[in-house]
């Protein structure tokens, strides 16, 4: 699995847990494929291309926006949305909580059908809340 976190994360968080996977899976940061101020929909519209994708994101906004929320169910690509108060979190905390949750990220991105979304919410419940694509 190839997993993707947007600008509203730390590059160095994509880093540390890439550094934690097995290949082939892997996670990298928009800077490590696009210029930092790309628009959402065109990163999302140009991982779409790909289909492999997986996003993890901090920009909840995604699911509401409507120009952006089209684009990502377009695009078909599994998505992982930090509920409010990760970004609050410092780079350390952030990176604990993720590590907690990534079991749970990888079984439920391996479950799903491609396209669906997800809130992860800030304490791990081992509970995610699906976003309606509706």
């Amino acid at each position: 699995m190839k997993f993707f976190f947007d600008n509203n994360l730390p590059p160095r968080l994509a880093k540390a847990i890439d550094a934690l996977l097995e290949p082939p899976n892997e996670a990298v940061h928009l800077t490590g494929l696009f210029e930092p101020g790309i628009p959402d929909v065109d990163w999302i519209r140009r991982l779409a291309d790909e289909r492999d994708w997986i996003i993890i994101s901090g920009d909840v906004r995604i699911t509401r926006n409507p120009h952006e929320r089209r684009a990502w169910q377009q695009a078909k690509l599994t998505a992982f949305f930090l509920k409010k108060g990760w970004i609050n979190q410092n780079l350390w905390v952030q990176a604990a909580k993720l590590i907690l949750w990534w079991p749970d990220i990888m079984e439920q991105a391996k479950r799903v059908e491609p396209g669906a979304g997800f809130l992860v919410p800030v304490n791990h419940t081992g509970r995610f809340e699906q976003v309606p694509l509706t």
